[in-house]
């Protein structure tokens, strides 16, 4: 089935139900690691992998994505910072336009050059709204799309922009404080983002907590994103796994 993870968000939103997110960064884990971060995760029921980074220097992307699906049933997704970061063993790859910056090549020039790639990659394609906002310190995100993040309090600027996504054709949108956030994204911003939206929400950067994270669903969040946390301590999976899905809808 083409679309079998998308329909998946969907089914889960329609339904209430939220759903957790390990990022990995393929940089940051080797073997051993990996196959520490699988028993962690099947035993919290973790929902998904999302794998990349903003700025990958490893060329270990397949090895990394081969061991899950090796070692794990949980679908692997990409969530690349560049057209380079495409692997044929992932299950899905997030198709990020950063529709919160103005940098042509971010929300139209490196999808017409890694078009051909992504289309003979076989990987079910998910067209994603991505929204940086601002999290209190620089990010590297920031940094490599030369884009100005959305102030953390202009909750109208994100939900104008997670609408135009939407109407633009984007299935999912995507909100970002990014990587070591000091400042998480606010409730309230969700809150107003999710009540406008029909497409799945997904929020990360700077959850640090499963209060966080419980919040973060109970404001409208469909899928919580955590990765810079885990890498710290990954003893937090399963706490912030049952924090998401004991989190009941408010729809």
């Amino acid at each position: 089935m083409k679309n079998k993870l998308y329909q998946h968000f969907v089914s889960n939103k329609q339904k209430g139900h939220k759903s957790f997110a390990v990022l990995v960064d393929p940089d940051k884990v080797d073997g051993p690691q990996i196959e520490k971060l699988i028993g962690l995760a099947l035993e919290a029921r973790v929902d998904y992998f999302l794998v990349g980074g903003s700025l990958i220097i490893s060329d270990h992307l397949d090895y990394c994505i081969q061991q899950f699906k090796s070692l794990c049933n949980i679908p692997v997704v990409l969530f690349p910072g560049s057209p380079a970061q495409i692997s044929k063993y992932a299950d899905a790859l997030l198709y990020l336009s950063l529709i919160s910056g103005r940098n042509p090549e971010l929300l139209i020039g490196q999808h017409v050059v890694s078009a051909p790639f992504v289309r003979k990659s076989g990987l079910e394609i998910m067209p994603t709204g991505y929204m940086v906002i601002d999290g209190g310190a620089p990010t590297t995100v920031s940094y490599i799309s030369n884009a100005t993040p959305i102030p953390s309090d202009k909750n109208e600027i994100a939900l104008c922009t997670a609408m135009a996504g939407e109407m633009l054709g984007m299935k999912l949108i995507y909100m970002d404080a990014g990587s070591g956030a000091k400042r998480p994204i606010t409730e309230s911003m969700i809150e107003m983002v999710s009540s406008h939206i029909e497409a799945p929400l997904i929020i990360g950067g700077g959850i640090t907590t499963p209060e966080k994270a419980y919040l973060n669903c109970r404001a409208g969040a469909d899928v919580i994103v955590v990765g810079n946390a885990i890498e710290k301590d990954t003893s937090l999976i399963k706490e912030m796994a049952s924090a998401v899905h004991g989190t009941l809808s408010v729809v």
